[in-house]
C-alpha cells in the first residue's frame, strides 16, 4: 500500500478528567475521500479537532505526509496544508464574504497567490462572487457552507477535513454539497468527512469509519459499509 497522507495511532482523548476518545486508529490515503460516520456524541468532532491541533490528545501519534504532527500548534498544521472546516461554519458574521475568504490564505506562505486562488474558488461558487461584499452571517445556511468551504480551500490544502457539512441544511442543500465533496476531491483534494447523515457519506466516499461511544466500531471500503447488516440498521434506515 502506498503511504498514508495521514496517519493516527492510537489515540486517547479527554476533557479534563473525562475521557471521550479511546485508542482511534485511522489512514487516510492520497487523492481519496474518507468518512468518518456515526450518532451525535461518538467522538467525530473531537477526532477531526484533535488532527488539527485545537485539542492535544492524551496519548497516541499523528503523522501527516511522514512527519510527526502530535504536538505541533494548529496553524503550523495549516501552514503544511491540513486545514478543518469546523462544525456549523464558525465564519465571521460581520465581515464581507471575501474577507472570510481571504482569511484562509492567512498563513504568509499563501499570499503569493491569494488573487488566483480566490478567482479559483469565485468559479467553483459563483453564488459567492456575486455577495462578496454582503456580510456573511447575512447568507443562507447553504451559502455560508459554501463560504466555509471556499475559505478552508483558500488555503490550498492537501487534506481537507469537513466536520458535518450538510447540518442543519435543507434536503436539497444537503445533496448539493456533498455533491460539492466529490467535485472537490475530482480536483486532487484528499478529504476526510465527518458526518451523522452516513447514506451520503459513504455514497461520495471510498473508505469508512464507523465511530460509536468513543470507539471505532467498524471500518471498511464504503460501498461494503453500506452492506453492512448493522450500518443498514443503525445509520441507513433499513428494517
Amino acid at each position: 500500500m502506498p503511504d498514508p497522507l495521514l496517519h493516527v495511532e492510537d489515540l486517547d482523548v479527554a476533557y479534563g478528567a473525562v475521557q471521550v476518545v479511546w485508542d482511534i486508529s485511522l489512514r487516510v490515503d492520497p487523492a481519496a475521500v474518507v468518512c468518518l460516520i456515526g450518532p451525535n456524541g461518538a467522538g467525530k468532532t473531537t477526532t477531526l479537532n484533535v488532527i488539527a491541533g485545537v485539542l492535544v490528545p492524551l496519548q497516541g501519534r499523528i503523522t501527516f505526509l511522514g512527519e510527526d504532527i502530535t504536538r505541533l500548534p494548529a496553524h503550523e498544521r495549516v501552514r503544511r496544508q491540513l486545514c478543518l472546516i469546523p462544525e456549523e461554519r464558525q465564519l465571521w458574521p460581520r465581515m464581507s464574504v471575501e474577507e472570510n475568504l481571504l482569511l484562509g490564505a492567512y498563513p504568509s506562505n499563501l499570499r503569493p497567490h491569494v488573487r488566483g486562488r480566490l478567482d479559483r474558488i469565485y468559479a467553483m461558487f459563483p453564488r459567492l462572487k456575486e455577495r462578496r461584499r454582503q456580510p456573511a452571517g447575512t447568507l443562507s445556511g447553504g451559502e455560508q457552507q459554501m463560504c466555509a468551504i471556499g475559505r478552508g480551500l483558500m488555503a490550498e490544502p492537501r487534506l481537507l477535513m469537513l466536520d458535518e457539512p450538510s447540518l442543519g441544511l435543507a434536503p436539497m442543500l444537503v445533496e448539493e454539497v456533498f455533491r460539492l465533496v466529490r467535485q472537490i476531491a475530482e480536483q486532487g483534494v484528499t478529504i476526510l468527512l465527518a458526518a451523522q447523515n452516513a447514506n451520503y457519506a459513504l455514497l461520495v466516499s471510498d473508505y469508512g469509519y464507523v465511530m460509536e461511544s468513543g470507539r471505532l466500531a467498524l471500518e471498511g471500503p464504503s460501498a461494503a459499509l453500506r452492506s453492512d447488516d448493522h450500518v443498514r440498521r443503525a445509520y441507513l434506515g433499513a428494517a
